[in-house]
């Protein structure tokens, strides 16, 4: 199949519309984030907070029950739930419009069976982290999701060496797609969109970015947009475009080093209203 290779400034798809003046929280869509194990509970909170700041109407969190009291102590608006079975996920999967799984899920018992379960609805999936690590021990393909690996993911994902990733970004982002299927998002210096028939790349970004947390971001804004209106292709390029945006803007007066994930969220709802 041959690709068509793109600059994501090319691309990028219009803003989003202007809102009505009638407009309310059930137009603009609902996130569920999937994640938060034990002593993990602020990644599921940036992807949250960041699926909050690009637009989304409603934000969930489906969290470990340990970690429900103090989710959204620093952010009320988001909406946490303790899960333990597969019959509560099952009450907040039928709320959502779009689902990010993943982020600081862990790989254990109760992670597997959130993640089993996620993989039964038909809704739009933001797979990141965790999700990604048990994707490579129980591969299959679907098309209504966006894969969103670093080097060490996708190494895990294809079953080759980060050296492989890096040496072959191109190929092997495609590669991820094609097994796979939806859309994957390379992660890294020119974050790589590979979708059925393209090959996006974005120029935004630092090295500031090399810093926990940021691509619990990136999942929750990739949600936001999805959960919007955009399409998965759509979401994906314009949320990495946005997310490396985000960043450059933060670095312009305190520099790189010691950038954190959370300094983009101001800078990402300036961004999305631009």
């Amino acid at each position: 199949m041959n690709f068509a290779t793109e600059t994501l400034e090319d691309v990028l798809p219009k803003s989003l519309p202007r809102r009505l003046k009638d407009a309310h929280k059930g137009n603009f869509g609902h996130v569920l984030v999937i994640g938060g194990d034990v002593g993990y509970s602020g990644a599921a909170r940036l992807a949250g907070i960041a699926a909050l700041r690009v637009g989304a109407g409603l934000v969930s969190i489906a969290t470990h029950p340990e970690n429900t009291a103090m989710m959204n102590i620093a952010c009320p608006e988001l909406m946490c739930h303790a899960v333990e079975t597969v019959e509560k996920l099952e009450l907040l999967l039928a709320k959502a419009t779009v689902i990010v799984i993943g982020t600081g899920l862990g790989q254990r018992d109760w992670a597997k069976m959130l993640f089993h379960s996620a993989l039964e609805t038909h809704k739009p999936l933001i797979m990141d982290a965790d999700a990604l690590n048990l994707l490579a021990q129980f591969p299959c393909k679907k098309e209504n999701w966006i894969l969103t690996p670093h080097v060490g993911e996708a190494a895990r994902l294809l079953s080759v060496t980060t050296k492989a990733i890096s040496e072959s970004r191109f190929d092997l982002a495609r590669t991820l797609q094609r097994k796979y299927g939806g859309v994957a998002l390379l992660k890294g210096a020119g974050t790589l969109i590979a979708s059925e028939n393209s090959l996006a790349i974005s120029k935004t970004g630092n090295p500031g970015m090399a810093s926990g947390g940021m691509g619990d971001v990136l999942s929750g804004v990739i949600a936001g947009l999805v959960a919007q209106g955009l399409s998965l292709k759509e979401a994906a390029e314009q949320g990495a475009y946005g997310h490396g945006f985000a960043a450059d803007e933060a670095v312009k007066n305190d520099g790189e080093r010691g950038l954190l994930a959370s300094d983009l969220l101001p800078h990402l709802r300036r961004w999305v209203n631009s």
